[in-house]
């Protein structure tokens, strides 16, 4: 029997772009997939770079109007790759043109336009997802499977970190990303927003922060960077840095774990220090995703003279999606956390299903990003929930079952 196409419309050609391409392309050599996903149309706004793009990405057509996909009625999924600033208004269009919506990460750039986004999909029963890829590395998947069979007992603490260092250079230029009105928040909403959604994955929901951020330097000259964060200073003018350079808080979990957080895109020598450790009253978790096929655990209850952290090559036919792959210790990559989150996406649209994480785990991440904002302008504790109410949310309505 033919399988269903799932014709996609892709707005963003650049790194998004290029990795959730590849993931299309990708997931039906390496999964049996219900459906048959159709790279359909790719939008950009270069007219000249939109069409090199397609081309080389492997897309039937191309535009540089993506409301081109919302008038197209064979256009079943949008995947929206853009800035953060338009997330919401075509996430909206998306739903009342009853298109499902796979939706890059941070959600919006409020809490606000967060809820807006999930209202709309609610309303009009699309199916919905946002891309945090993370969860989607072997490795992690098989944390979860750990942590959720009770081998690390009760969590005591979660201490992640995200570090990089491509801003160190004062003469890097202003993109988008160093902008609040397009970005919505800086290295805490770019890069603190996956350790928080790591974090609530693998152990549990948040119940109050307190954090502080920096923005170290405050002026930069105009310019434009690549998807591999190259850059090209293109004016001698200087504009305003409007967000956050690196940001760090404390967090207090419901399940009563501690944990900590710090964020920065000044850490000299890290390239994209993605790390954390989870502490249990039975052993120790440690993943870091620039060796994202190894995962460090640590059981108390081995034998006096072989206790340590052992290291374990996620790579096996028994770890979660890498069965698909390759023989074990045949490493994989970056790229393949988008192919398993896209087969885990595909999978949902042939169920009828709307897969985690989705834009409810969306609007709780902002959610979070938005109280630690807070604190650090107060100075204080803040609580999550709190935060939740005065949007008109019920953290009842957000949350999922561990």
């Amino acid at each position: 029997m033919k399988k269903k196409d799932i014709n996609i419309g892709l707005i963003g050609y650049s790194m998004m772009g290029k990795a959730h391409s590849n993931a299309y392309r990708a997931a039906p050599f390496y999964f049996d997939l219900d459906v048959n996903p159709v790279l359909n149309t790719i939008v950009g706004r270069d007219p000249e770079k939109i069409k090199k793009s397609a081309a080389k990405m492997g897309w039937k057509n191309h535009s540089t109007d993506w409301q081109d996909l919302i008038d197209d009625p064979s256009i079943d999924v949008i995947d929206i790759s853009s800035p953060n600033n338009t997330h919401k208004e075509i996430a909206i269009r998306a739903a009342e043109a009853g298109k499902h919506v796979f939706c890059e990460k941070p959600l919006s750039l409020t809490l606000q336009e967060s809820k807006e986004m999930l209202d709309a999909v609610n309303k009009h029963n699309v199916l919905h997802m946002v891309c945090h890829n993370y969860r989607f590395a072997p490795a992690v998947q098989y944390a979860k499977k750990l942590i959720a069979e009770g081998r690390l007992g009760k969590i005591y603490h979660f201490r992640a970190t995200f570090l990089q260092d491509w801003l160190m250079n004062p003469e890097a230029p202003l993109t988008w990303r160093l902008q609040k009105d397009i970005s919505g928040s800086g290295t805490l909403g770019d890069l603190g927003i996956h350790i928080i959604d790591l974090a609530r994955f693998l152990i549990g929901e948040f119940s109050e922060v307190t954090g502080m951020m920096d923005t170290f330097i405050k002026q930069r000259p105009l310019g434009t960077m690549t998807d591999t964060l190259q850059y090209e200073t293109t004016s001698n003018e200087y504009g305003e840095v409007t967000v956050d350079d690196a940001a760090a808080f404390l967090a207090r979990f419901e399940n009563g774990a501690m944990g900590t957080f710090e964020v920065s895109r000044f850490s000299a020598g890290n390239r994209a220090g993605n790390r954390f450790e989870i502490n249990g009253e039975f052993g120790s978790i440690r993943w870091d995703m620039e060796n994202m096929n190894n995962l460090e655990v640590y059981f108390t209850n081995d034998e006096e003279g072989l206790q340590g952290f052992r290291t374990i090559n996620c790579t096996e036919h028994v770890h979660p999606f890498a069965g698909n792959y390759w023989p074990a210790a045949h490493i994989l990559g970056y790229e393949h956390t988008f192919v398993n989150i896209i087969k885990t996406f595909l999978d949902g649209v042939a169920k009828g299903e709307s897969p985690e994480p989705n834009f409810k785990d969306g609007v709780m991440n902002q959610a979070i990003v938005e109280a630690v904002e807070r604190s650090s302008e107060t100075k204080s504790w803040v609580s999550v929930n709190d935060v939740l109410q005065e949007n008109n949310i019920e953290k009842q309505d957000l949350i999922h079952q561990l």
